[in-house]
């Protein structure tokens, strides 16, 4: 029997109905953050989410749902939405935000999933942040931090400036972050596998393993943010970025554009004029092209 998670949309109405009868039947209730209800009795985890997405889990469950949940609450044997992912075997998936922007800090998110919590991130609408929006990533990643081990580093811009100076190639600073987001998930989760999106030949972020004396499975790949770990450490690195460019902008009174554009040039001339080249430094990343063309001393096209 496939004990694989059951994926449903329940209509709300029905929630006080669904409780009492789970009650009724032996459940044990709780009530976790952003749920109406979790139920669980022996062989069965009920979870209901405010949004109407109800995830059932559990070696009896296929009973439960073909003779109670299908006919009494869902009223169709239709609205199953099952996992893409079909490996659920636990990892640790990382990923980062803001190499490419001008303004703000580097970070680099990783996400540690096992059976129990993959169906509740695919209940949420975690995938990739490079399809969402910045409100979206706001209202997931408070969610994915309640309901996985995590780990964050966010690099300010002076720090990332010192490491890049240290480290002198980036690719080799993002392995390095990479290597010690790995290494602090796998110590507090005992977890020995990992998946990255692959951003630079595979030895660069190798080496970096081995030299923290890593023993960790790590797999490398492009487009890794389609495995639901990776994505939902892409959400928490784009969270700690919005959130710490914000931050920076609020603090030199200036609105810092993502990216590197035209829009980047305009706002680090303003900032330059009122703040100063030392202001201008401290929240930009120094070995960007636009820096140059800012302080005149370089063309205004091309970065």
């Amino acid at each position: 029997m496939s004990t694989s998670p059951y994926v449903a949309t329940v209509d709300l109405q029905m929630a006080d109905q669904f409780q009492r009868d789970l009650q009724e039947q032996g459940f044990e209730i709780t009530t976790p953050l952003y749920t109406r209800f979790s139920a669980k009795k022996k062989g069965v985890t009920c979870t209901l989410y405010e949004s109407g997405k109800l995830v059932v889990q559990g070696k009896e469950s296929a009973e439960f749902i073909e003779f109670y949940l299908e006919p009494e609450i869902l009223k169709t044997f239709h609205k199953r939405y099952p996992l893409a992912q079909t490996d659920l075997s636990p990892r640790i998936g990382v990923d980062e935000s803001g190499k490419g922007d001008f303004f703000g800090p580097l970070c680099i998110a990783g996400v540690y999933l096992d059976p129990t919590t993959f169906p509740v991130l695919h209940t949420l609408g975690v995938k990739d942040s490079k399809s969402l929006t910045d409100e979206t990533i706001r209202r997931l990643a408070p969610q994915i931090q309640v309901h996985c081990p995590h780990h964050i580093i966010r690099l300010s811009p002076p720090k990332y400036n010192q490491l890049y100076t240290s480290f002198k190639n980036l690719n080799r600073l993002l392995a390095w972050g990479h290597a010690t987001v790995i290494e602090r998930l796998s110590e507090a989760t005992g977890c020995r596998r990992a998946i990255i999106d692959q951003f630079a030949h595979a030895t660069v972020v190798e080496q970096a393993i081995k030299y923290k004396q890593l023993s960790v499975e790590l797999t490398q790949r492009h487009r890794a943010e389609d495995d639901l770990a990776v994505a939902a450490a892409s959400i928490l690195a784009r969270y700690a970025f919005i959130e710490g460019l914000d931050q920076l902008g609020r603090e030199v009174g200036c609105l810092l554009p993502k990216g590197c554009s035209q829009a980047t040039l305009a706002a680090g001339r303003i900032l330059l004029q009122r703040q100063g080249e030392q202001c201008l430094r401290s929240v930009c990343k120094e070995h960007f092209k636009v820096l140059d063309a800012i302080l005149g001393k370089g063309q205004t096209g091309g970065f």
